[in-house]
Parts: C-alpha cells; sequence; structure tokens
C-alpha cells in the first residue's frame, strides 16, 4: 500500500493468490474465511444458551430426566443455516432488479439467470432471516433464542465480509478528493468500474459501522432487558445495521429515486422499519403476556 494519486491511498497489491496454474482472489478467500469465522461463533454460543427459558426460582431438572441436552441443538444449526440459503437468494435477487430497475422492469426473467449480475445485501439479510425462522419452527426449535445468538455472529460476518472486499476493489463509492480516498492501480483487475479514480471507501465504512453495531448489540445484550433470548436482539441488531448501511449508500454511485434517497437508501428504510416495529410489537407483547418467564 502506498500514498499519492490525489491525495488518495492507493492499493497495489495483487489481487490474486496465485498457486502454480490456479489463482484464487483474495477478496473470495477472506469472505469464506468471515462465514466459517461466523458459523463456529454461532455454534459456540449455541453451545452455551440454555434450551429453554426459565421461572423464576426454577430449577433444572435432574440430567436423567431431561430429553436433550440442556443448550440450543447444534445439528439444529446446520439446518437453520441452510434454510436461510434460499431466502437470501431469492430476496437478495429481488433487491438486486429493485436497485437496476431500470433494466430489470421490463428484462425481469434475466434475474433467474443466476450467472448475471448480483445480490442486493439488505434484503438477502431479511430473506435469509424468514426461510431461516420458518426452518427452525418446522424443527421445533426455539426461534426466539435461534434469533439472540445468530446476531452477532451475522454482524460479524457482514462486517468482515465488507472490509474482505476492500481486498478486491470492490465496492467503492463516489469520487472523492478526501485524504482517505482509495484507489487501486492496474492492471488488477478490481471489482469496481473506474477503480483508478480516488473515492469513498465505502466499504470500508460499512465495515466500521457494522462493527459499532456489533459492540451495541454486546452491550445491550449484557445491560438492558434485550438480554432475554426472545429474539428481540436479533430485530434490534438488523435494523441498527440496516440504518447504518442506509447511511453509507449516500456514499454510493448510485443514482436518485425517491427525493435524496437512492435505491438501497429506500431498501434500507423499509427493512429498518419492518425490524424494529418488530422488535416494539415484541416488546409490548411481552409485556401484556400474564406471567411471563425470566431468561437465565
Amino acid at each position: 500500500m502506498s500514498t499519492g494519486l490525489l491525495a488518495a491511498i492507493v492499493f497495489d497489491f495483487d489481487p490474486y493468490l496465485r498457486l502454480g496454474d490456479r489463482a484464487v482472489r483474495w477478496e473470495t478467500l477472506a469472505i469464506a474465511a468471515a462465514v466459517l469465522v461466523g458459523i463456529v461463533a454461532m455454534a459456540v454460543i449455541a453451545g452455551r444458551t440454555p434450551s429453554r427459558e426459565q421461572w423464576i426460582g426454577e430449577e433444572e431438572p435432574p440430567e436423567e430426566e431431561r430429553e436433550g441436552p440442556w443448550h440450543l441443538r447444534r445439528d439444529d444449526l446446520l439446518f437453520i443455516l441452510l434454510g436461510a440459503v434460499p431466502g437470501a437468494v431469492v430476496f437478495g435477487r429481488l433487491g438486486y432488479g429493485l436497485l437496476h430497475l431500470d433494466y430489470y422492469g421490463t428484462q425481469w426473467r434475466a434475474l433467474l439467470d443466476a450467472g448475471q449480475g448480483s445480490m442486493e445485501l439488505t434484503l438477502a439479510v431479511a430473506g435469509g432471516t424468514l426461510t431461516a425462522i420458518y426452518v427452525a419452527a418446522l424443527l421445533d426449535a426455539p426461534v426466539g433464542r435461534w434469533l439472540h445468538v445468530a446476531i452477532a455472529p451475522l454482524l460479524l460476518v457482514l462486517g468482515l465480509g465488507k472490509a474482505a472486499q476492500a481486498l478486491g476493489g470492490s465496492g467503492q463509492g463516489e469520487a472523492s478528493a478526501a485524504a482517505w480516498a482509495t484507489a487501486y492501480a492496474p492492471p488488477g483487475p478490481w471489482g469496481s468500474p473506474g477503480a483508478g479514480i480516488p473515492a469513498h471507501p465505502a466499504q470500508l465504512y460499512e465495515a466500521a459501522m457494522t462493527g459499532a453495531v456489533l459492540l451495541l448489540v454486546i452491550a445491550l445484550a449484557r445491560l438492558t432487558p434485550l438480554r432475554r433470548a426472545d429474539g428481540r436482539l436479533y430485530a434490534v441488531g438488523v435494523g441498527l445495521w440496516a440504518l447504518g448501511r442506509g447511511f453509507v449508500a449516500s456514499t454510493w454511485r448510485d443514482p436518485e429515486v425517491l427525493g435524496p434517497l437512492n435505491a438501497e437508501q429506500v431498501i434500507c428504510l423499509v427493512v429498518a422499519a419492518a425490524f424494529l416495529g418488530g422488535a416494539v410489537a415484541m416488546t409490548r407483547a411481552r409485556r401484556r403476556a400474564p406471567g411471563a418467564p425470566v431468561a437465565p
């Protein structure tokens, strides 16, 4: 890494790991590593989370009388993760179509071609959440507790994944003359068009924002009633992340579609409203429920 080129930070490394005749992008490897770290983190947290809420003063039944392990089942985790995939793919493609509505509005069948275009992240997270919840319910797994377990690993994956994009030149924002603007030197190839032009490092902005939301979620899980493993922390975490992503999207190159907002910002606001509204609704429902149990 060196500095220059209109006061920008210039990346001039080879974006590929080369092994003989084979080459793999560093960005791809880093994203795969981030996903693996997230899965391992979720499995560890699940192994430390009781599978049910306890009433005040209630003791755990003797081990010989338990129907299964006291913690959340890690074999359920595999099915829940697999269940998240179709929702993430379908909603992610739908979101990508909304970002490029000028094209896909008339060529909507092209969304079915997985080799064309990409996926939009915000709706992918929302869609993956919905189908993961459906699979967890089919397994008769405690959905709220699994959501509570999932939020920190999810934010970890999202943050690391965004930071990994810097290794491939993907996710660059609009041109900028700021001293912290980044550019990529030839030959590449790099993930963003015009990667050699100094621009906002939007992917690094989003990684930092996601890290801040992760720290806030950890604090909420320790210091507030959201420590109850009932799914509200997940809804708050995703809602705050979506709001932050919408703010970062103001540095993107996308055109405005609704007042000063681009399409990604509109999507982020809708998703944030849905998740934060869900958290409020769950809180009201708990307050109305008589004799609600207290989580350990």
